[in-house]
């Protein structure tokens, strides 16, 4: 089936492109949303007109769109989360988890359909887009550590790396000091009590 696209399909084409997709696609997708109409003869002569429509309307919507994407663009989130000794996260890392992350630092309100990235299930560095439009793809850094440790983030705003410093440890460290007594402390104690 030839479509005429209407609106910008991400991973198809821009608007004005005639496209051959599949019946089904085209039938139960395209044509009900409003994205394309049938490649007729009469449609294909609009077609510069529906271009030139839609890269007024694209450029409108990159200018809204430039100060989110600047905003977005370079931030580095950390998750920890429990894994195996393999590497392999007991759980996942998922889209809506970086999404609500994202909104959370930056202020914005970006849907977790916009992240371009499969569920993460392995410790480690990772980078996911944020599609906001089909020109305005920012990407985020995103960092798994296990539950526990210390990690080393090298932000973009400064050189220096700014270190999670994780006092589960040193608790630990404390609590085994204070049981078991040292020969000083076991000697007092036995004088005491006689």
């Amino acid at each position: 089936m030839k479509v005429l696209l209407i609106k910008d399909v991400y991973k198809l084409g821009r608007a004005g492109d005639v496209k051959k997709v599949a019946d089904g696609f085209g039938r139960n997708f395209l044509l009900p949303q409003g994205f394309a109409v049938l490649a007729t003869l009469g449609a294909l002569k609009q077609a510069d007109k529906i271009r030139a429509q839609a890269s007024v309307r694209r450029e409108q919507l990159n200018s809204q769109l430039g100060g989110v994407a600047d905003q977005v663009n370079g931030l580095v989130l950390t998750f920890s989360s429990k894994a195996g000794e393999t590497g392999k996260l007991y759980g996942s890392i998922t889209t809506q988890m970086i999404a609500e992350a994202i909104n959370s630092k930056a202020g914005t309100t970006i849907d977790r359909r916009a992240v371009e990235i499969q569920p993460i299930r392995n410790l480690g560095e990772h980078k996911a887009k944020i599609r906001l439009t089909m020109d305005l793809v920012p990407e985020v850094k995103v960092i798994v550590h296990r539950e526990g440790e210390a990690i080393s983030v090298t932000t973009p705003d400064s050189a220096k790396p700014e270190k999670a410093e994780v006092p589960v440890v040193e608790v630990e460290a404390k609590l085994a000091e204070e049981s078991v007594p040292t020969e000083e402390q076991a000697s007092s104690e036995e004088q005491a009590a006689e």
